[in-house]
């Protein structure tokens, strides 16, 4: 893998702090695992309680417990649950996402507010000595809110690179007559974050095309639209597990992504099974392992995946 450019928005004093945060973020690998809890918020209760959602699912520390049985990844959730909970997973790394709104309601009238600062994410941060690595803020293309989340995620960028903190942008193109899962409209969507300064996006996935391999090649597109801000693919709706393994090593290998962001897909299964999924997506993220290898890995008939043959080189 090719060296990081720090980005110019990192202040002098800052480039350490937020050297030690990118590690953390990627696990010295430059990709990402991203477990999303966010839904707690954008979803309600109808992500964590129904039929073919284990009942593990119905608290919020479900989330905690998979993340911390997670190598390497990250955990977004809003300031509160990590504020309530972060104390008995001091080891997970956490990204406070910012924004948000409810499934309830007219949706295009709504504004996605923004609910804490930067400063109030520096003052958790100092005091109570948590791994927490970097901001989430969410970005709806095309409603009537649009330029005032463009502006408000621009500014949250700009202000956690002043402190040393990483950017995670979700970006989704949403409204009518836009195609969610169209490559083009995705593609807008990463180049925007780029626009923003983000360190990495998280935008749709062609999962609904039914030529596999057209879609990854096809998103590469998404890819180099954002260039030096690295892209993430959202996990989808609940899929079978070899299909979720399939498609990701995919999406690395092919389109050049940088690692997978999932939710519902983890916490709406037992803590045993999410856990053992977590395991396989890592080695697919930091080892490079293949599909049959992380099937492998998830189902208990090998423990570990062959050693990734790309290299962290730092951010300068």
């Amino acid at each position: 893998m090719g060296e990081i450019k720090l980005p110019l928005s990192v202040p002098k004093d800052k480039k350490f702090l937020y050297r030690q945060n990118y590690e953390l973020l990627t696990n010295k690998s430059g990709r990402l695992f991203l477990i999303a809890g966010d839904q707690k918020i954008e979803h309600l209760n109808a992500d964590f309680f129904g039929p073919g959602i284990d009942p593990e699912d119905q608290t919020p520390e479900h989330l905690f417990k998979i993340a911390a049985s997670a190598p390497g990844a990250v955990l977004a959730l809003p300031l509160g649950l990590i504020a309530r909970y972060g104390q008995d997973y001091p080891q997970v790394p956490y990204i406070v996402k910012l924004n948000g709104k409810t499934n309830i309601g007219v949706q295009e009238k709504k504004f996605s507010r923004c609910f804490w600062t930067v400063e109030d994410i520096m003052k958790l941060k100092r005091q109570s000595g948590l791994k927490i690595v970097g901001i989430g803020y969410a970005v709806h293309l095309g409603g009537v809110n649009e330029g005032k989340l463009l502006a408000a995620a621009a500014q949250a960028v700009f202000e956690a690179h002043q402190n040393g903190l990483t950017a995670v942008l979700w970006v989704y193109p949403r409204g009518q007559n836009i195609k969610e899962e169209d490559v083009n409209v995705i593609a807008g969507a990463s180049g925007v974050a780029a626009c923003l300064d983000a360190d990495f996006v998280k935008v749709k996935y062609p999962y609904g095309l039914k030529d596999k391999q057209m879609a990854a090649e096809k998103f590469r597109q998404a890819v180099k639209a954002a260039d030096r801000t690295k892209v993430i693919a959202v996990g989808g709706k609940k899929r079978p597990i070899k299909e979720i393994l399939a498609d990701l090593a995919r999406q690395i290998k092919i389109s050049g992504s940088a690692g997978l962001a999932m939710g519902r897909n983890l916490h709406q299964r037992s803590l045993k099974e999410a856990s053992a999924l977590t395991k396989a997506i890592s080695a697919i993220i930091f080892k490079n392992a293949n599909a049959k290898e992380a099937y492998a890995i998830y189902s208990g008939r090998k423990k570990n995946a062959k050693p990734a043959r790309t290299k962290f080189l730092g951010l300068f």
